[in-house]
């Protein structure tokens, strides 16, 4: 071949692609990856010439360098009869759970879509990466080795070939109505923001052919995601934004593109530590605040009251706790930082340049999130001036913040987290200017939590539990989870009440550690491990002996104030691990008439111990009576999980038909894709399994060293330890 002049060496698809790799058209990686996996296709180009007799190779060979390099597929078209690129979506599709997009899904909404069911009309597609372990292994059923790349047309299996190291997971989630659709998922060794564009693509495409019209398009906030926005067409300069793409290409329907908000926030949240102080038209906003929020002990209110009020007497028993499930770009921590300015403390004056940045975060975030009745964000409902007007001073904070030396922190290396929100609020801006879904309703029916990837990381955790570890998982235990999810997948839309007030982007934010006040703290204040002083334990009986001798002897109101700081020691477990704003304030005694927000819980303290809300000492009351009831029967190994568990069993049984559990917490009964799997319920569970554990077996829960010594429960001389039992929490 090297003898042969170039009108010769065209004539061969291999010396095509040497052509091309010469010009540096295509990559050396690819071209090899070609040559080793498709070394038996047809050299000669006459034998391309009838595309309904393309092997399973060549149509490989077509996926594979189009998804990889459309230049190269669109020059290999003028020579070679390949089909258009959006015919190539039924070679990329598989019936089963296997790589490539889901044929069974998108039957099950074409089906949809021709029923007339308006919801299914329009939607966003979401886009997101995970890590898988590199192993090759053998597949008994299909007799072949498995861990390739895999796009959907077949397993690139020689021997050359890379194993896959990702799966790039695609997700359609509807607008109008709160339905969701894995569409499929693609094996891949690398993922480049070219190769990811190109997937969209061909999802909107497939998508398009079933009646469904794509609106937006939402990746991670990551250089990933700005490199396929790029490839799409979508420009990010904040001078010059271009928020839509064509699609088909040169084609009047435009799409608009979303970064995942959570992901924004996060990019924000480390460049403001990074740069400790920014500053943004006369007003500076100060990491340290943040900081100092976090690591704020608990202090009474007596310390906290000035001199001159004098009435500690009153307010002595409430104690100053920061609720460190607070998220940090919320109206909770702005109170909070005002509240405590307004009590003198010198750590937290001249933060008012923070809050106003703190509120303007937060009033993105409400908007962004469809905060609101159903999840719909109010605010599109025809109160478009309002939300242009906060976009254009998110805009006029993001260009104008500088550093501590004024160098602009929309050109640093810190500023993709602020183009990020940028974009999304052009895309916004965009879509309740243009777009009216389903036909003739307006655009404030729009969800707005779909431009987010809290959908698509839901289904991930799901994916991730059934994988049965917290690890990467190989391909064979990946496709595994899938097929297990994808048979019981269900497209129905959610319920209305799904998520009452709070939407799936509070659920997903809730679990994100590192934009909570907690995050924060365990940082700049590593928790030194859950001590507790030695008599306590006693103090709160959890070593009192389970004998009916014992119990029968124990003075009943000194078993109450036990079994009270029992249920406080509980909630301030609880309260170190909960991501829940709502639910760890609702673990205390709190007075509630002193904040609006609960960034900051004026709790109740009485010898030292946290008093427990009337529900959590309800729910270790009843836990009491069940362990006392059942736990002395014999021939049970009460060291066993399913012991445990009939326990618990037995508790959710006495609590049934009760008066309902933390009135504040209504919402949370919806706050889940399953009512069964919601904040309110696992917050029952997590109470009763933590006071059971400790109750039957303290020795390892609470990190004693010894636990036979003898103590004995005397009372104290004087004002007793609780004065008097809670009356509004004791069981019936």
């Amino acid at each position: 071949a090297g003898r042969c002049g170039p009108a010769a060496r065209r004539r061969t698809v291999p010396s095509i692609l040497r052509e091309l790799a010469e010009k540096r058209q295509l990559s050396e990686e690819i071209v090899s990856l070609l040559q080793a996996q498709f070394s038996d296709l047809p050299r000669e180009l006459h034998s391309w010439r009838q595309m309904a007799d393309y092997s399973p190779e060549m149509r490989q060979f077509a996926c594979l360098l189009h998804l990889y390099h459309i230049k190269t597929y669109d020059h290999l078209r003028k020579i070679l009869p390949l089909p258009h690129p959006y015919s190539l979506t039924n070679w990329l599709s598989n019936n089963e759970a296997a790589a490539g997009f889901s044929s069974d899904i998108f039957l099950r909404l074409q089906e949809q879509v021709e029923r007339g069911d308006q919801a299914y009309r329009y939607c966003a597609v979401l886009v997101q990466d995970v890590s898988l372990q590199k192993q090759q292994e053998w597949d008994p059923q299909t007799k072949r080795l498995t861990g390739f790349v895999d796009l959907g047309a077949g397993i690139l299996d020689a021997d050359e070939a890379p194993l896959a190291s990702e799966a790039v997971i695609l997700m359609a989630v509807g607008i109008s109505s709160p339905w969701t659709a894995p569409l499929g998922y693609f094996l891949v060794n690398s993922t480049s923001g070219r190769f990811l564009a190109q997937l969209l693509r061909q999802a909107i495409s497939k998508l398009n052919n079933v009646g469904i019209v794509v609106l937006a398009v939402t990746s991670g906030a990551s250089a990933l995601g700005a490199e396929t926005a790029r490839a799409l067409g979508i420009r990010i300069d904040p001078r010059r934004i271009r928020c839509t793409f064509q699609h088909p290409p040169g084609s009047a329907h435009s799409i608009t593109y979303f970064f995942d908000v959570c992901h924004a926030l996060l990019l924000i949240r480390n460049a403001l530590q990074c740069f400790q102080k920014v500053e943004w038209l006369g007003d500076t906003v100060w990491w340290q605040h943040m900081v100092e929020l976090a690591a704020l002990r608990e202090q009474s209110v007596s310390e906290l009251c000035s001199s001159e009020s004098g009435r500690a007497g009153s307010k002595g028993s409430y104690h100053l706790k920061v609720n460190l499930a607070t998220l940090l770009f919320s109206e909770g921590v702005a109170e909070a930082l005002e509240h405590l300015q307004k009590l003198g403390l010198a750590s937290f004056q001249n933060c008012s340049g923070t809050v106003k940045f703190v509120c303007l975060m937060s009033s993105l975030c409400d908007v962004f999130c469809g905060r609101g009745p159903c999840g719909k964000e109010p605010l599109l409902a025809g109160n478009y001036t309002k939300i242009s007007n906060l976009f254009d001073e998110a805009k006029s904070c993001f260009v104008n913040l500088t550093d501590s030396v004024g160098r602009y922190v929309i050109k640093s290396k810190r500023k993709l987290g602020f183009l990020s929100c940028l974009l999304n609020a052009e895309s916004l801006k965009w879509l309740s200017s243009n777009c009216t879904c389903p036909e003739g309703a307006p655009s404030h029916h729009l969800h707005t939590h779909a431009f987010s990837l809290g959908p698509l990381e839901q289904f991930l955790r799901a994916l991730q539990q059934a994988c049965g570890s917290s690890g990467s998982p190989t391909c064979a235990v990946f496709q595994a989870a899938y097929q297990k999810l994808l048979a019981s997948c269900s497209l129905a839309p959610a319920s209305p009440h799904s998520s009452g007030n709070a939407s799936p982007w509070d659920v997903s934010l809730s679990q994100r550690r590192a934009l909570t006040l907690g995050s924060i703290r365990a940082q700049y204040h590593p928790a030194p491990g859950r001590t507790l002083a030695p008599e306590y334990p006693y103090r709160a009986g959890l070593l009192l002996a389970s004998s009916a001798l014992s119990n029968a002897l124990t003075d009943l109101s000194l078993y109450t104030q036990s079994l009270t700081c029992a249920a406080g020691w509980v909630a301030e477990q609880l309260a170190l691990d909960l991501q829940c704003e709502a639910c760890l304030a609702s673990l205390f005694e709190a007075d509630e008439s002193r904040l609006k927000h609960r960034s900051v819980l004026y709790i109740k303290k009485l010898g030292g111990v946290s008093l427990p809300s009337a529900s959590v000492h309800h729910i270790t009351s009843i836990s009491e009576q069940v362990l006392n009831r059942y736990g002395k029967v014999g021939g049970a190994n009460k060291s066993t999980e399913l012991w445990h568990l009939s326990l618990e069993q037995k508790v959710f049984q006495e609590l049934l038909g009760e008066s309902p559990l933390f009135p504040t917490l209504t919402n949370h009964l919806f706050d889940r894709e399953l009512s069964i799997n919601n904040h309110y319920t696992v917050l029952v569970k997590e109470i009763t399994r933590c006071y059971l554990n400790i109750r039957t077996n303290p020795a390892q829960h609470l990190n004693l060293k010894y636990t036979c010594r003898r103590h004995k429960l005397k009372r104290l001389k004087g004002k007793p330890l609780f004065p008097s039992p809670l009356v509004s929490c004791q069981s019936s």
